[in-house]
């Protein structure tokens, strides 16, 4: 569940998460057991989890869920080559080369070449690869 992949990536336990956001144990456990759904939660509940989390109420959704699903999903599992540039766009970002432009370029071919020469990924998943990293906009 996204929730607990999210107390893991911030290298905490579900009993201090509880504690920082001020929230009872037990129903920290029942959100992630999914005995209690976290959209059944009152608003200051899950207010109080994305703070301590340090991120948007919106991620902690169900629809938050599905779009960091659709995100692993179209970002993870690429052919080699597309996995590569964008692995390195990213590190490029990440660092800010000087050859981002360069890293840019090369993600450009790989997401046309998977789509339309390979046809390995969709052109929904092309699209939202374009979107996302080569023009910037929030997808």
């Amino acid at each position: 569940m996204l929730l607990e992949d999210l107390i893991a990536r911030r290298k905490m336990t579900k009993y201090r998460l509880a504690v920082q956001a001020g929230i009872p144990h037990a129903t920290l456990n029942d959100i992630c057991s999914g005995k209690t759904k976290i959209e059944k939660c009152s608003a200051e509940t899950v207010y109080k989890l994305a703070k301590a989390l340090d991120v948007p109420m919106e991620l902690l959704t169900e629809s938050g869920i599905r779009e960091t699903e659709r995100e692993h999903a179209y970002e993870f599992g690429l052919p080699d080559y597309l996995q590569h540039d964008l692995d390195a766009y990213k590190e490029g970002l990440r660092t800010h080369s000087g050859l981002l432009d360069c890293l840019w370029g090369e993600l450009y071919g790989s997401i046309n070449i998977a789509e339309i020469n390979d046809s390995a990924i969709t052109p929904e998943h092309a699209d939202y690869l374009r979107k996302k990293y080569l023009y910037g906009v929030r997808v």
